[in-house]
């Protein structure tokens, strides 16, 4: 969940007085639209170029708000709005800590009052005070672009002027209104931001919107803010504390309590001493379903929940609640949890046109750069999860799993800011391929975002919908897992059972025109995938399949160990198989070996925490939606 608060005050502006000419606003392409704001606010065209890049890589969202209510290319907040018609929602019911030696611990912020607009930080009411700049009225400053450019540029002039600098010309002299427009209340967060801001003006970018047009920002490599400008603004310094963060981010030291309550109940983590006692092989991305200050609440509250690390929608700033070395109860997987980091980043799954902040998006990508160097974590996506990519770990545990970060987590931008795109690997008869629809383009209808059955707003997706045949027309695959009775997937947004998500890699099972068939979650399953416009690249990989002789075999949603691996005192945890099986003649690409593992911490005091590692190993595979585990015992590995 969510990290630090307020936002920097946004000063008055002498603007710039429009043309009496027809009506100012009006222009026929973005690029146009940006160069007439900066000129009749005074700001240079680089500056408001690259600020609105670092917000929404110049994308409108057809008047949608972002996931913490920001509108437009320029991300002009208004909270209070967006609130009120999104759902406040976490879907799913699951034990965040997902080990049932202890009572269940869930994790939704279910019965949070949402903010009113009183309560909220300036930073999430900029929409407002542009209004009140720049004379353009809330409606049209929420629905058209150019309103929105304009009321975005008259906010950066006003933090200008307030600064008592004068609106120059040169791109250098702006860095403090640049830093002031992150909304960010410490001057590590809002120097940050302003970096970033500048290194995009200094390499330049051209990219075609959500609205098909192509707007360009030209490189100005030699370009040298004035950074000690932030000094002036008298923002606090946040307290780093003990945070274990790259030197590219903010990162502040909020840490979750570790308590003891009686009866034996204690919150909201354990203590332990990864990696030397277990590795670390996962990265959880999650999101909060909840506001900032909302997520620091709750994860400062013992008898809640914890996950290592969360980041702000507006800025990108960093709040770290646990030292990597503890264990957070965050993906409702005991053994994922023992195993992972998890990261929580601010906004609403299913607000209905749920987008994310280029700002948070590449914070969080250093961030993960960051940890998989530190812990050795491949950067792909059986090491990179989703929240909706963890397994539930027995068959009762299956329906209540969570579904974040979902269809609107843009998978394929995220690993490019990572340095690992998702890029074909091999030819057109491959045995693997790797998901990737063109996001933007990708529009697939789901429901229930505001009421159920009711289609969401049309809106770009990193997931492909998974039918019986190769037809548009045949119904989704079936999970029985998520459905023991059998009934068919539906297009529901918090429905995983017939989805696969970009990055994802799956062995396949036959081609037939623009379809491709992948083995899910024992079946085949077809997705379409056109030449002209492929959902998926091809690649290499390795697969598993049953071993010789073998007609089917478990699917596990743990790694534990056989019974003769523990010692006394422990008591045995079942290696209970998920509903599925893995038939013959099926194919699964490969993550990694592990053996079996299981952290035996179900107390207050850890003298008596124990890992407990047997001799039976693991094979996690990419199974459906979410990983799976099989026993390397039952299968035999190849080259897809």
């Amino acid at each position: 969940m969510g990290a630090v608060a307020s936002a920097a005050l946004l000063f008055p502006l002498l603007s710039a007085a429009p043309s009496a000419t027809a009506d100012p606003l009006e222009s026929d392409s973005l690029q146009r639209q940006f160069a007439a704001a900066a000129e009749r606010q005074g700001v240079p065209q680089s500056v408001l170029l690259a600020v609105s890049y670092l917000q929404s890589r110049w994308d409108a969202h057809g008047g949608a708000p972002s996931v913490t209510g920001g509108y437009g290319p320029m991300h002009l907040t208004d909270a209070v709005t967006a609130l009120a018609q999104a759902p406040h929602h976490s879907h799913g019911e699951e034990d965040a800590r997902g080990d049932d030696s202890r009572a269940p611990r869930h994790g939704t912020a279910e019965g949070v009052a949402l903010p009113t607009a009183a309560e909220l930080p300036a930073r999430l009411r900029t929409l407002d005070r542009a209004a009140e700049l720049s004379g353009i009225p809330a409606e049209e400053l929420r629905s058209s672009t150019a309103a929105n450019i304009e009321g975005g540029a008259a906010l950066l002039a006003a933090a200008q002027r307030a600064s008592g600098r004068p609106l120059s010309s040169d791109p250098a002299d702006w860095y403090g209104a640049v830093a002031t427009y992150s909304g960010a209340d410490d001057s590590a967060t809002a120097a940050t931001y302003a970096d970033d801001v500048y290194d995009v003006i200094r390499g330049g970018e051209t990219r075609t919107t959500d609205s098909g047009q192509v707007v360009t920002l030209a490189a100005d490599p030699d370009l040298a803010p004035a950074r000690e400008q932030v000094a002036a603004l008298g923002l606090r310094t946040a307290d780093a504390g003990r945070t274990e963060c790259p030197k590219t981010v903010a990162c502040e030291w909020i840490p979750a309590p570790y308590e003891e309550f009686g009866d034996g109940d204690y919150g909201n983590h354990d203590k332990a001493n990864r990696p030397a006692s277990q590795s670390i092989e996962y990265i959880v991305v999650h999101d909060t379903e909840a506001t900032w200050d909302v997520t620091l609440k709750l994860v400062q509250d013992p008898t809640y929940v914890s996950w290592q690390y969360s980041l702000r929608s507006s800025d990108g700033h960093i709040a770290q609640h646990l030292p990597l070395k503890d264990v957070g109860w965050h993906a409702g997987n005991w053994f994922v949890n023992a195993k992972s980091v998890g990261l929580e980043h601010e906004g609403f799954l299913t607000a209905p046109d749920s987008w994310y902040t280029e700002a948070m998006y590449r914070t969080s990508a250093r961030l993960v750069r960051y940890l998989a160097q530190r812990y050795d974590i491949p950067l792909d996506r059986q090491h990179i999860l989703g929240h909706d990519n963890v397994p539930g770990t027995v068959t009762s545990t299956i329906r209540g799993m969570h579904t974040d970060p979902g269809p609107y987590w843009d998978w394929a931008h995220y690993f490019q800011l990572l340095g690992r795109p998702f890029t074909p690997s091999a030819g057109p008869n491959a045995g693997v391929v790797t998901i990737r629809p063109e996001y933007t383009a990708h529009q697939p209808v789901y429901t229930g975002c505001v009421k159920a059955g009711e289609a969401c707003a049309p809106h770009g997706s990193g997931a492909v919908r998974l039918h019986t045949a190769p037809s548009a027309d045949a119904p989704l695959v079936k999970d029985i897992g998520l459905r023991p009775g059998g009934q068919d997937s539906t297009t529901g947004v918090n429905d995983t059972g017939a989805r696969a998500s970009t990055g994802q890699q799956y062995a396949v099972a036959e081609r037939s025109g623009d379809w491709t068939a992948i083995w899910y979650l024992g079946q085949k399953a077809w997705f379409h995938n056109p030449q002209e416009r492929p959902t998926a690249v091809n690649a290499r990989g390795w697969v598993l399949t049953p071993k010789d002789g073998a007609t089917e075999i478990p699917v596990y949603g743990r790694a534990y160990p056989e019974a003769s691996a523990y010692p006394a005192g422990v008591p045995v945890q079942a290696v209970s198989p998920l509903p599925y099986k893995l038939l013959a003649g099926q194919s699964y690409v490969v993550g990694d070996r592990t053996p079996g593992e299981y952290y035996f911490a179900p107390v207050f005091d850890t003298t008596g925490h124990r890992v407990v590692r047997g001799q039976e190993e693991y094979y996690e595979i990419q199974f459906g939606h979410r990983v799976a585990f099989v026993k390397a015992s039952d299968v035999r590995v190849s080259r897809a």
